[in-house]
C-alpha cells in the first residue's frame, strides 16, 4: 500500500475507476482507495448484480508496455494455479484506452481476511493463528511445483547482482515457481489470502519464503516463526541463492525507496552473521548470537 500520487496522476485514475464502474454497471464502495506503487493502480469494494460485493482493480500502463507478464500475471494466475493457494477469484477483465493511456479493470471477489501489513516490511508481530502457518507452508509447497514458463527473477539479474550488493558468489542455482513480491502487504489475515499476483513465475528455490523471512527482520520473534514454519526450503543449500538475491534487491533500492532503506541495516547485519560479508562503517552489527537466534 502506497501514498497517493500527485494530483494530475491521481484524477487521471479515479476517472479511470469511474469509467470502469461504468462500463461493468457497478457500485463504487471504496471511500479510500488503496495506490498502488506511483499511482499504478487504484482498488477498492464495490458492489455488483451478480456476485455481491466484489473488489475493483485499475491498472494503468502505457500502451507499448501493456502486454507480457506483469500486464497478464493475474489473468494467468487464475487460470493456471492450484486452489491449494488461497487466492481471490478473478472474475472478469476489461481492457480500453484513453487519452495515451492504457487501462485494465480487474474484478475480483472480495475477500474477508485483511492485509497484515500497510507496508511490505513488518513493522509487529502479526499474531497470526497456527492455522495460517500451516496453509502459507501448503501454498507455498503446491505453488513452487506448478509448471510455469515465466519468470520471476532474471538469472542474469541474480548473476550481476548477488556480487555486487551482497559481495557473495552466486553459484548454482536451482528453480522453483514463486509469487516473486512475497512480503506482508500482500498477504491477508486471519484466513491466508495472497494478493497480487502480477509478476509470479521462475525464481530460485525459496525466493518467497526468503522474501518473507527477510521483510520480518525487525520483528525477530515473527521472523523466528516464518523460519520455523518454513524450515524445510529455507534450511536448505538450495535457499541460499534466495536469500542473497532478495538481499541485493533490498540493497540496491535502499537508497530511494523508504522501506528498503528501513530494511537495509538488518539485512546487512544478516549478510555480516550468515555469509560473513564485511560491515561498512558506520554499521555495528548486533551479537552474533542474537542473529543467530532470528535466522536460525
Amino acid at each position: 500500500m502506497f501514498s497517493a500520487p500527485d494530483d494530475a496522476t491521481a484524477q487521471r485514475m479515479r476517472t479511470a475507476r469511474a469509467f470502469a464502474c461504468t462500463t461493468l454497471a457497478l457500485t463504487d464502495l471504496a471511500e479510500k482507495p488503496v495506490w498502488g506503487y506511483a499511482g499504478r493502480t487504484l482498488s477498492g469494494a464495490v458492489a455488483t448484480s451478480a456476485q455481491g460485493t466484489g473488489w475493483l482493480r485499475v491498472v494503468a500502463e502505457h500502451p507499448d508496455k501493456a502486454h507480457g507478464k506483469l500486464w497478464d500475471g493475474p489473468k494467468t494466475a487464475q487460470r493456471l494455479l492450484p486452489p491449494e493457494i488461497p487466492r481471490p477469484v478473478l472474475h472478469y477483465v476489461h481492457d480500453w484506452q484513453a487519452a495515451g493511456w492504457a487501462y485494465r479493470a480487474e474484478l475480483y471477489q472480495h475477500m474477508d481476511a485483511t492485509v497484515i501489513s500497510r507496508s511490505p516490511v513488518l513493522a509487529r508481530d502479526p499474531a497470526l493463528p497456527e492455522a495460517w502457518w500451516g496453509k502459507l507452508r501448503t501454498a507455498l509447497d503446491s505453488l513452487a511445483e506448478t509448471p510455469t514458463e515465466r519468470t520471476a527473477v532474471r538469472e542474469e539479474y541474480i548473476r550481476r547482482a548477488v556480487p555486487e550488493y551482497t559481495g557473495c558468489d552466486v553459484g548454482e542455482i536451482e528453480w522453483a515457481t514463486a509469487h516473486g513480491d512475497f512480503h506482508w502487504s500482500n498477504l491477508g489475515g486471519p484466513d491466508l489470502t495472497v494478493l497480487d499476483w502480477e509478476g509470479w513465475g521462475r525464481a530460485p528455490v525459496a525466493f518467497d519464503a526468503a522474501q518473507l523471512y527477510l521483510y520480518s527482520l525487525h520483528v525477530p520473534t515473527t521472523a523466528a516463526r516464518v523460519r520455523q514454519a518454513l524450515t524445510h526450503i529455507l534450511d536448505t543449500p538450495a535457499a541460499r541463492v534466495a536469500e542473497l538475491t532478495i538481499c541485493a534487491q533490498v540493497l540496491q533500492a535502499a537508497d530511494r525507496t523508504p522501506f528498503y532503506k528501513e530494511l537495509a541495516g538488518p539485512v546487512e547485519e544478516y549478510l555480516h552473521v550468515k555469509y560473513g560479508r564485511t560491515a561498512p562503517a558506520p554499521f555495528r552489527p548486533r551479537s552474533d548470537l542474537m542473529m543467530r537466534q532470528i535466522w536460525r
